[in-house]
C-alpha cells in the first residue's frame, strides 16, 4: 500500500436528468444525463480522530452543517458516540449518510485487501446548495462519488472510472437501494450519458455475501453508460422553482400507489424507453429538432404518469416553465423526479431575443434561473 498522502482534494460535477426518470428506476432502462459545472468538493487529511475500538477514526465537517462530527469504527461501520446500543446494533446514521456510508464501503475493500483505515478528517463543500438549500442537481450523487474518490486516493488506492462508480453505487445502495446511479455515472464521467442503471439490490447482496472485491470484478448486469455528443445549435436553459424535492419519497410514493407492473405502468416504461432511444439517436445524428421533439416526448410521459397516479410531479412552477419555453419555440421538462426542483429547456441557441424573453416569463412565474452550463469534467484520481 502507499504512503497516504498529507491532503487530498476531490471533486465531482452535478447533473440534470434530460430524458428517462422513474423508467430508469428499473435496471436496464436508458437515460440521458449531463453534468453541470457547480461541484461538491471533498478534502480528505489524516488529523482524524484517534484509534477506537474498530480502528481510526473519522472527523467529518461541511459547510452545510453546523459543526463537526466525530465517527468511530465499529464492525466496519462507522457510528458517532452513543449511537450503538448494547447489541451493537447502530441506532441512526446522523447528518451527511452519504459521506459516511462512502467512507465506508473504501474501508470494507481495504480490509479486504488486509489493510487498515488510517485516521481521516474529511471535509465537504458544496456548490449544488445555496444557504443549505438544495437545487436539484444531484448533491448526494456528486458528494457520494467525490468522497469514495478522495477517500480511496488518500489510502493509496488507484482506481479506474468504472470502480469509482461501483464503489459509489454501493454506497448509496446502503440507503437507498431504489436510488437509479444515474447521477452517479454523471458525476463520474462528466458531460452529455446515456446511462442505464444495474440491479442495485443484486449487487448489494452480492456485495455483502462475497464481498466489496467480488462485486466490483463481476459483471453488473443491465449496467451501461456511455458518452453522447452535445446537442447541436441548442442552447441548454436551466430554471429553479424554488422548492426543494425528494426523489427518495417521490419515487417510494410511486411504489406504495401499487402502479408498478400494471399495465400503465408497462407502456409508461416502454413509451418512455422509445423516447429516450430516439433522443439518444438525435444527439448523435446531430438533429436539434427531431431532439428537441423528443424532450416534448418525455415532458408528454411524465405527465401521463402524474395524472395517473397523483404524485405531483408538475408543480405550478415546472408547467408554467414548460409553457414559457414553448411559447418561444423550444422544449421543456422537469429535471429529475419533479415536485420542484429544477426544470430545463433547450432553445436555438442563436435565438437571443426567445432566450432573453424565456427568462422573464419565468422570473414573473417564480422561476429562478440559473447560471449553469453542461461541463466535460469528469471526476478524476
Amino acid at each position: 500500500m502507499m504512503t497516504p498522502q498529507r491532503t487530498v482534494v476531490r471533486r465531482a460535477p452535478g447533473k440534470l436528468f434530460v430524458a428517462g426518470e422513474y423508467a430508469v428506476v428499473e435496471a436496464g432502462n436508458p437515460a440521458i444525463l449531463v453534468a453541470v459545472d457547480r461541484h461538491v468538493t471533498v478534502t480528505v487529511s489524516g488529523s482524524g480522530s484517534g484509534s477506537g475500538s474498530g480502528g481510526a477514526g473519522v472527523v467529518i465537517s461541511s459547510d452545510l452543517g453546523p459543526q463537526r462530527v466525530r465517527r468511530q469504527w465499529h464492525d466496519g461501520r462507522l457510528g458517532e458516540d452513543g449511537q450503538y446500543g448494547e447489541d451493537g446494533e447502530q441506532r441512526g446514521r446522523g447528518g451527511l449518510p452519504h459521506v459516511v456510508s462512502a467512507i465506508e464501503v473504501v474501508g470494507r475493500l481495504l480490509a479486504e485487501r488486509g489493510l487498515a483505515t488510517p485516521a481521516l478528517s474529511v471535509s465537504v463543500s458544496s456548490r449544488l446548495h445555496e444557504h443549505g438549500t438544495k437545487f436539484g442537481l444531484g448533491s448526494s450523487g456528486a458528494v457520494t462519488v467525490a468522497t469514495v474518490a478522495a477517500v480511496a486516493s488518500f489510502c493509496g488506492l488507484e482506481l479506474s472510472p468504472d470502480t469509482r462508480f461501483r464503489l459509489a453505487v454501493l454506497a448509496t445502495a446502503e440507503i437507498d437501494a431504489r436510488a437509479s446511479g444515474g447521477d452517479l455515472a454523471a458525476s463520474t464521467w462528466g458531460g452529455w450519458i446515456a446511462y442505464q442503471a444495474p440491479d442495485r439490490a443484486a449487487v448489494l447482496d452480492l456485495a455483502r455475501r462475497r464481498g466489496v472485491e467480488e462485486a466490483l470484478r463481476v459483471p453488473w448486469p443491465g449496467f451501461e453508460v456511455r458518452r453522447l455528443p452535445p446537442p447541436q445549435g441548442l442552447s441548454l436553459e436551466v430554471g429553479w422553482t424554488g422548492t426543494p424535492a425528494s426523489t427518495a419519497s417521490l419515487v417510494a410514493g410511486l411504489d406504495r400507489r401499487a402502479w408498478r407492473g400494471g399495465a400503465s405502468h408497462q407502456r409508461f416504461v416502454k413509451s418512455t424507453t422509445d423516447c429516450v432511444r430516439a433522443a439518444i439517436a438525435a444527439l448523435e445524428q446531430a438533429d436539434p429538432q427531431a431532439l428537441l421533439e423528443q424532450i416534448r416526448c418525455a415532458r408528454r410521459e411524465l405527465a401521463r404518469l402524474d395524472d395517473a397516479v397523483g404524485l405531483g410531479i408538475f408543480t405550478t412552477e415546472l408547467t408554467a416553465l414548460c409553457d414559457a419555453a414553448e411559447a418561444v419555440g423550444g422544449a421543456a421538462k422537469p429535471s429529475g423526479a419533479g415536485g420542484g426542483d429544477c426544470g430545463i429547456a433547450l432553445l436555438d441557441a442563436e435565438a437571443s431575443p426567445a432566450i432573453a424573453h424565456l427568462r422573464q416569463r419565468w422570473a414573473t412565474a417564480g422561476v429562478r434561473h440559473l447560471p449553469i452550463r453542461p461541463t466535460m469534467e469528469r471526476n478524476e484520481e
